[in-house]
C-alpha cells in the first residue's frame, strides 16, 4: 500500500476498511455513530483474547496522517495473524489470544475532509467556517470537527478547567470546547463505544512531537508511568508527565474508568505533517503500538 503520495481521505480509509474485512474474515466492522454531515464511523475488532485494547485517530483533522498509520497498523497485524508471523519478534496469534484490538480509525472525517480541501465553496457551511477559520479559505490547519469544536476538548473531565483555560468563547479552527461536554455525535459516539466495551487500555493516535502522555491529574493506576517507559523504550518516544491540559478523550478515560491511557504525538514538524514523512514515523510508532497490545 503506497502511502507516499497524496492525502489519506476518509473514502480511501473506508475503501481500505472494505478491502480487509474482505481479506480476512476475522477482521470485523462495526457501525459506531455518524459525524455531523452524517457520515458513518466505525470500528474495527481484530483479535479474541480477554484483554480489550483501543486505539483511535484523527480525532484533530489536520492529523489525518494518524489515520494511515493505525490503518497500515491494522493491515500488518491481520497479514501476520493469516500466515502466524511475527511483529517486533512477538507472535501475532499468541498477542491476539490474549488482547482484542478496537480501532476507530478516523474519528473526525468531516473535518479531515476539510482540512484536506475537500468542501466546495457551494456548501451551505463554508461561508461560516471560513468565518471561523478567521477568513482564510486556506482550511490545512483546521484541527475541531465540522462546527468548530475541537473533539479533544469535548470529554466530561474538568472541562470548565479546560473552558477557562483555552479562552476560546465560539467555534473556531482550533480550541473551542463546545457548549457543553459531548455536545457532537463524534465524541458521543467515542464515548458510547468505550462505556460498552470498558477497555483495559486505550491509545489516542496524535501528532507531533515525538511524545507520549500518561497521566491525568493522579487518577492514573501506579503503574502507568512504567507502561509509558515500556513505550517509549521501543519507540524512542518521549514519556511525559503532563500538567495544564483537561477534557481530553485520555483524560476522561483515566479518570472514568482508572485504567491506562496514552496520548501519543507521533512524528515530529508542522501539522499537518505531510505524507513523504509517513514511512519513517510507521517504523517508531509499530513497535509502540506491538507493545501496547502487550500491556
Amino acid at each position: 500500500m503506497d502511502m507516499t503520495s497524496d492525502a489519506y481521505s476518509y473514502s480511501r480509509m473506508m475503501q481500505r476498511c472494505g478491502e480487509l474485512t474482505a481479506a480476512y474474515p476475522f477482521l470485523s466492522i462495526y457501525p459506531i455513530g455518524q459525524s455531523v454531515l452524517g457520515q458513518p464511523l466505525v470500528a474495527l475488532r481484530l483479535g479474541y483474547g480477554p484483554r480489550r485494547i483501543h486505539m483511535n485517530a484523527s480525532c484533530h483533522a489536520n492529523e489525518w496522517i494518524t489515520s494511515a498509520l493505525l490503518m497500515r497498523f491494522l493491515e500488518d497485524v491481520c497479514e501476520a495473524y493469516a500466515y502466524g508471523e511475527s511483529l517486533c519478534g512477538y507472535p501475532v496469534p499468541v498477542l491476539l489470544a490474549s488482547a482484542t484490538l478496537w480501532a476507530v480509525p478516523m474519528v473526525n472525517p468531516d473535518g479531515v475532509e476539510l482540512a484536506q480541501g475537500k468542501l466546495s465553496a457551494e456548501h451551505p457551511l463554508y461561508d461560516r467556517l471560513k468565518d471561523w477559520n478567521g477568513g482564510s479559505e486556506d482550511f490545512s490547519g483546521w484541527k475541531a470537527n465540522i462546527r468548530g469544536v475541537d473533539l479533544n476538548d469535548q470529554f466530561p473531565a474538568f472541562w470548565l478547567e479546560e473552558c477557562k483555560r483555552r479562552g476560546v468563547k465560539g467555534p473556531a479552527r482550533s480550541d473551542f470546547p463546545g457548549p457543553c461536554p459531548l455536545s457532537e455525535p463524534e465524541a458521543i459516539a467515542l464515548a458510547q463505544l468505550t462505556e460498552r466495551l470498558r477497555f483495559d487500555t486505550v491509545v489516542a493516535l496524535h501528532t507531533q512531537g515525538r511524545e507520549l502522555y500518561w497521566n491525568y491529574r493522579d487518577f492514573e493506576p501506579p503503574h502507568a508511568e512504567e507502561l509509558a517507559q515500556r513505550l517509549g523504550s521501543v519507540s524512542g518516544y518521549k514519556p511525559v508527565k503532563l500538567s495544564g491540559s483537561d477534557a481530553g478523550y485520555k483524560d476522561w478515560f483515566i479518570q472514568r474508568f482508572g485504567k491506562p491511557g496514552f496520548t501519543v504525538e507521533a512524528g515530529w514538524g508542522t501539522n499537518p505533517l505531510p505524507m513523504h514523512q509517513f514511512d519513517s514515523i510507521y517504523k517508531e510508532l509499530q513497535p509502540l503500538l506491538v507493545e501496547a497490545l502487550r500491556l
